[in-house]
């Protein structure tokens, strides 16, 4: 649409693709507002649509991942997070212990993470682990432990949806629900956080293309909430010197595609404590916009993830290295190249 189209002219644009039998998503923007469509069996004729008010162009859009593609979307989503943007001009930090433990461990945990720097607060409630018999989290009483975490820091909540059962109480908590690797292609789920009215965080799966990532957020989009966050969390290969392999071109690779922020996760991405400083700097200069880290009072005490946790001393450096190399990315923008 135009930017300076009325709410009447994008509502006569919704009412045209409804009549045709198709379903239309409104997309806002900072500057224009995007409609997609669905449910069309076809390409539909562009025709239909360039002479009706405040339209500004039609777009046939080739990707299988239509409503998160760029095509679809030219300008970058912001997805807001309990007032703090994701995906603007500035990166965002989130910080947190991997599993909230005790109500004392998840307060110390966010007061180290808003004295780091960090903007947005990370824990599991509910944690799905590899062995049956490790932790499984504290359930609601967990919820309750981040709610009054936020309430003393002002920090956002991101905590784990791990099935539907669970839903709606996670969301009821967190003022983003993260969607975890292994549930990247639970379609179910993804189904019902596109239901949510809460921004949602999905990791990416173990061993997931870029497409089949972009195509999980397309379910969540395609059921309407359009403030996804995607996040590279690193895929399995072959290497052994750490957790995962962290694929750091998949930042640009999305970025060219989709309209998504995408930050990193570069404790699960290494699974190593003295790889993560150097993995999150190297994301910021991959162009991510924002990082999620672990950060523990007391790593070496963890119920899980102890080994890639950083502690609040650590986490502090990480925040001021890759809070200084933003700045500094930002203002190379800024000023033009010389040419010879």
């Amino acid at each position: 649409m135009q930017s300076q189209a009325t709410p009447a002219d994008i509502e006569g644009v919704c009412a045209k693709i409804v009549a045709l039998g198709f379903k239309p998503h409104i997309i806002p923007g900072e500057q224009r507002t995007a409609i997609g469509i669905t449910g069309n069996p076809g390409p539909i004729d562009p025709a239909e649509f360039e002479s009706l008010p405040g339209v500004a162009d039609a777009i046939r859009v080739s990707k299988a991942y239509k409503l998160v593609s760029r095509e679809t979307k030219r300008e970058d989503t912001v997805v807001r997070v309990n007032g703090v943007p994701v995906g603007g001009e500035r990166i965002v930090l989130c910080g947190g212990p991997c599993a909230v433990e005790s109500r004392e461990q998840i307060l110390e945990s966010a007061r180290a993470v808003k004295a780091g720097g960090g903007e947005l607060l990370r824990g599991g409630a509910y944690k799905p682990r590899t062995s049956p018999y490790s932790f499984q989290g504290l359930g609601e009483q967990g919820l309750r432990y981040l709610a009054e975490a936020r309430a003393e820091t002002g920090l956002g909540v991101v905590t784990e949806a791990v099935d539907i059962e669970s839903f709606d109480l996670v969301e009821s908590y967190a003022d983003c629900v993260q969607i975890g690797a292994r549930n990247m292609q639970n379609f179910s789920l993804l189904r019902r956080a596109g239901r949510s009215r809460k921004p949602i965080l999905l990791k990416r799966g173990m061993s997931s293309t870029l497409e089949e990532f972009l195509m999980a957020a397309e379910y969540i989009l395609a059921e309407g909430n359009y403030n996804v966050i995607l996040c590279e969390r690193g895929v399995r290969t072959f290497a052994d010197h750490t957790r995962n392999t962290l694929d750091l071109s998949v930042v640009p690779a999305v970025q060219s595609l989709s309209h998504l922020p995408i930050i990193v996760d570069p404790s699960h991405g290494t699974g190593k404590r003295d790889k993560v400083i150097p993995m999150a700097l190297a994301s910021i200069a991959a162009g991510a916009k924002g990082l999620i880290v672990e950060v523990h009072p007391t790593p070496d005490r963890a119920l899980s993830d102890g080994y890639q946790s950083l502690d609040p001393q650590q986490f502090a450096v990480l925040a001021e290295e890759c809070y200084a190399l933003a700045d500094l990315l930002a203002s190379r923008r800024r000023v033009p190249l010389a040419v010879d």
